[in-house]
């Protein structure tokens, strides 16, 4: 009778195990690999649900006695149950003790040289790597914030998707067609909008130009099935875990390629110290979301339109490491003889077919200045340093933000170019709205130097002027931007009537911002001109017919004039 039980017992509690772990697995995903240590903590919830039912029913206390007057289990005579109790906890312990002891061998106070050693830096010269600029179409000035803003003004255009769906609020910076663009596709707006709309699926994606401040809705070829707010089997961590359940998942990318085709991109970690330290990217998935197919290749081999396979964070994490712990874990507590590290955020920029992630690197006990700068290229890992000395980011955007405070605009983590010769932070600053109202450039080494204009031209004559002011430049090595022929196809040519014209100052230069109507077809367009490029601007009268050729800005309605013609001066008024 007691054998038969005991069967029972053991049937049962299997049973009950098999449907924890399906559930359980189904729902939470860990991978299966023992260099997880959410491995580990399965391992243990699994054993947990075989033996606790065990114990319990070996009790041979009645289980309804026990759900119902919540009687407590007692052991019969003899010390079989006592000892089933030991084995069982014993086993649930053992996978929690190996994940801790695990977490601790691997740990950076044993192995400080491997943690260091897991990237190499390449010092390189700045002004070799940064060539003079001009103007700036390389870097990506804008944070998600202020794309998502940007991105939710054009999806309101769109009477189709607006109710439908919304835009994930994540957006990944990648280099497309050599410039910097970030890109966000549509999301289910929760679990019956899914149900609604999984036969059509994602329809189209978001592409948002931080440097333009402009962005546009495009429309998938194939819609995409498989998303992070997708439900069931349509969930993209489910069907990833199902087609790889060994691989310990890192980031995951939407990206598109050069032909608009959407991606998943996928790295996969792998720890490169004892059983869980220093996890590093060892292999990337390529994953189509529209027909669920993949393939996984090594770092070395992903594909060149693939941008983000390490995350900024992680490379700033592996930097850490490196600028920490080469000398040694104790002196990265006590000494801090050599240790440096990262700033608290990072940047990117272009260069050539790949995008870099860019922080400042500071010594850490010192807050207020950086010893240099570095790379990361968010493809390949590769890192490069650049011993350049000067504020660290945050003194400068507060220098920024302290230029224009009575307005309370908010800078952006800034990137760094090469003005005539001089290292130097740009950014952009930010009303309580996230949209970008002006730029700013403030000098490395000194960053009382601040200037800030309404666009890049602007903001890049004022900082020169402030070179020259503080010595740093002779006014002989300053040249006026190069007076070019705007290109003839942007350019638009229109017949206007002014209605308003308004004189603006804007960090010492002047404008005259014209408010007219189109003579054929009613349209309400703004026209501005620099003074100082055209004083001819200030014979124009309202009630003037202009024949005007201009070029369109980012915001709508507004054209920068390239010329003018007075069709009917009215020179006394």
């Amino acid at each position: 009778m007691d054998k038969k039980r005991l069967v029972r017992n053991i049937v049962i509690s299997a049973l009950i195990d098999i449907f924890v772990i399906t559930v359980g697995y189904y729902a939470v995903l860990p991978p299966l690999n023992p260099q997880a240590p959410e491995f580990w903590t399965a391992l243990a919830v699994a054993i947990g649900a075989f033996g606790v039912p065990f114990l319990v029913l070996q009790s041979g206390v009645p289980l309804r006695d026990i759900l119902v007057s919540g009687q407590r289990s007692t052991p019969k005579k003899g010390s079989s149950h006592k000892k089933c109790t030991v084995i069982v906890t014993l086993l649930i312990l053992l996978p929690i003790a190996v994940m801790l002891v695990g977490q601790l061998i691997s740990s950076s106070a044993f192995h400080a040289t491997a943690y260091a050693g897991i990237i190499s830096v390449k010092e390189a010269v700045f002004e070799e790597d940064m060539p003079e600029t001009d103007s700036v179409t390389n870097i990506a000035l804008m944070d998600s914030d202020t794309a998502s803003v940007i991105g939710n003004r054009t999806l309101g255009s769109l009477a189709d998707v607006v109710s439908q769906y919304g835009i994930e609020s994540t957006y990944t910076q990648i280099n497309y067609a050599r410039t910097p663009k970030k890109v966000a596709h549509l999301e289910y707006l929760g679990f019956f909008k899914w149900i609604n709309n999984r036969s059509k699926g994602i329809p189209g994606y978001d592409m948002v130009d931080p440097v333009k401040n402009s962005a546009e809705y495009k429309k998938f070829d194939s819609p995409m099935r498989y998303v992070e707010s997708g439900y069931f089997g349509d969930d993209l961590l489910r069907k990833l875990r199902f087609d790889y359940p060994t691989k310990i998942f890192g980031s995951f990318a939407f990206e598109v390629d050069e032909a608009g085709n959407p991606y998943y991109i996928v790295s996969c970690l792998k720890p490169q110290v004892m059983m869980f330290g220093a996890s590093d990217v060892s292999e990337v998935i390529i994953f189509d979301p529209c027909t669920g197919d993949s393939e996984i290749l090594p770092v070395a081999e992903a594909p060149a339109w693939i941008d983000c396979v390490y995350t900024g964070y992680l490379a700033c994490e592996k930097y850490d490491w490196y600028g920490c712990l080469s000398g040694g874990f104790f002196n990265s507590i006590i000494g801090n003889v050599g240790c440096k590290q990262t700033t608290d955020d990072f940047g990117y920029i272009v260069i050539e077919d790949d995008v870099w992630y860019f922080t400042g690197v500071t010594s850490v006990t010192a807050d207020e200045s950086n010893i240099g700068f570095i790379l990361s290229n968010a493809r390949t890992g590769e890192y490069k340093f650049y011993p350049v000395v000067g504020a660290e980011e945050y003194s400068a955007m507060g220098a920024a933000q302290g230029e224009v405070q009575e307005k309370g605009y908010r800078a952006s983590f800034p990137s760094l170019v090469n003005i005539s010769g001089e290292a130097t932070y740009i950014m952009v600053l930010k009303d309580a709205n996230s949209i970008v109202k002006l730029y700013a450039l403030v000098n490395v080494e000194n960053y009382s130097i601040v200037a800030t204009g309404a666009t890049q031209e602007d903001v890049m004559i004022e900082y020169k002027k402030l070179l020259v002011q503080n010595h740093i430049l002779d006014e002989s090595e300053i040249t006026d931007p190069p007076e070019t022929e705007p290109p003839q196809e942007e350019a638009e040519t229109f017949t206007v009537t002014v209605e308003r014209i308004e004189l603006v100052t804007i960090d010492g230069n002047s404008y005259v911002y014209l408010f007219t109507a189109d003579s054929t077809d009613s349209t309400v367009r703004i026209c501005k001109g620099m003074v100082k490029a055209d004083e001819t601007l200030l014979f124009i009268h309202v009630g003037d017919s202009l024949t005007v050729k201009a070029l369109p800005t980012d915001a709508e309605r507004i054209y920068t004039i390239v010329s003018f013609e007075i069709n009917a001066p009215d020179l006394e008024g």
